[in-house]
């Protein structure tokens, strides 16, 4: 099949001779794709990888699979074949894909794995996959992802979308359950209050989560110019921290009647943001960390917390659970259609993907939402 091959660190390369998965169990799904959107985590490993990639030499835990594997997770499609054990699909089917790689899906590669111990970690065993100590995705270091023409995953793992959205827009819907994930974190209730900290895709996507989980007031705060604007459209009030001497008193002063903020989410991973996601929130405020830090520690004064009683929490990625309330939301109207069409800044077909959407993100990433990459062409 056609498609991208990660081979490591600057190294992605179009390929025409990739070979085309194909169903080995019976609750394999085989998914044409339509529609994968480039994440920032591809971007991190591109320039910094191998990350949640197998490392040269080594094998994904899940699968057993090593380099070279097509990049690719955040996907819509319409389903080409089933395995002799799946009941809920079928052929023709419009779907898109939870990505996450857990104890559970060792399984279906038993075959393949060296370590033949199917025993589930501490997280898997709680109902916390998301945090599993083996966590990887399909086209994320577990297996051929939606860079390529076709992915083949379980059935646990696909989900339906109504027939009115596009399926351009159903891609979108992985990197919204990663910020609807976030904010039912945060214990969110409708009419709530909530600040985000950055506007970049996740920031974006964050708002039309929170959108889509009737909150009160949003609150965008970002510095640059153009994604403010988009927070904007998104329906979100704007905020620049550099017009301000004191950024966090004018924020709370926005809701100068609960001294700050119920809830915010921290979609940009620097200092000033986490400090800020703590000082804006009022009493008994809940901050959740959405952003992917690098491993360097930072100051943090507890007593911030302690004082009025707030909580900081993390969000990793999503569970199947969150797929499923996004799409509902869609479907109602919560989150609609002409606000997630603002998200995507650009269609490439592979071939042209590496310069027209990769080097696009990383060079002019301002100007930039998501660039969606169509592998089997931009016409289906």
């Amino acid at each position: 099949m056609k498609g991208l091959l990660y081979y490591g660190r600057e190294q992605l390369r179009y390929s025409e001779d990739i070979p085309e998965p194909q169903i080995k169990n019976p609750n394999d799904v085989k998914v044409k794709i339509a529609y994968c959107g480039i994440c920032g985590t591809d971007l991190h490993e591109f320039l910094d990888g191998p990350i949640f990639f197998p490392q040269p030499g080594s094998v994904s835990e899940i699968s057993g699979k090593a380099l070279p594997l097509c990049p690719g997770h955040e996907f819509s499609g319409i389903i080409d074949s089933v395995g002799s054990g799946v009941k809920n699909f079928k052929p023709g089917d419009r779907v898109v894909v939870e990505a996450t790689s857990h104890c559970s899906d060792r399984e279906r590669y038993k075959d393949e794995i060296v370590n033949k111990d199917l025993s589930f970690c501490a997280a898997c065993k709680s109902n916390k996959p998301n945090c599993c100590k083996r966590l990887s995705f399909v086209g994320l270091g577990t297996d051929h992802g939606a860079f390529g023409q076709y992915v083949v995953y379980g059935e646990d793992h696909i989900l339906k979308i109504p027939d009115n959205l596009p399926l351009d827009l159903a891609a979108l819907v992985e990197p919204l359950a990663v910020a609807w994930h976030a904010v039912n974190c945060s214990n969110f209730k409708p009419g709530q209050t909530a600040v985000v900290l950055g506007g970049g895709p996740i920031g974006l996507c964050t708002i039309l989560a929170l959108k889509g989980h009737r909150a009160g007031k949003i609150v965008c705060s970002e510095p640059a110019a153009i994604r403010r604007d988009f927070a904007l459209k998104l329906g979100a009030e704007v905020f620049n921290p550099m017009d301000y001497d004191d950024p966090i008193l004018a924020l709370k002063n926005l809701l100068p009647e609960t001294e700050g903020f119920a809830t915010s989410f921290d979609c940009s991973g620097i200092q000033k943001t986490f400090d800020t996601s703590l000082d804006v929130l009022g009493p008994g405020g809940i901050a959740v960390n959405v952003a992917i830090w690098p491993n360097v520690p930072i100051q943090y004064v507890p007593m911030c917390l302690t004082y009025q009683e707030k909580l900081a929490t993390g969000s990793m990625c999503y569970v199947t659970e969150d797929f499923r309330q996004v799409i509902d939301a869609i479907d109602s109207g919560l989150i609609d259609h002409e606000s997630m069409k603002l998200l995507i800044t650009g269609k490439v077909e592979a071939k042209d993907a590496v310069e027209g959407g990769f080097m696009q993100l990383i060079n002019h990433k301002e100007n930039n939402v998501k660039i969606m990459i169509a592998p089997n062409g931009l016409d289906m």
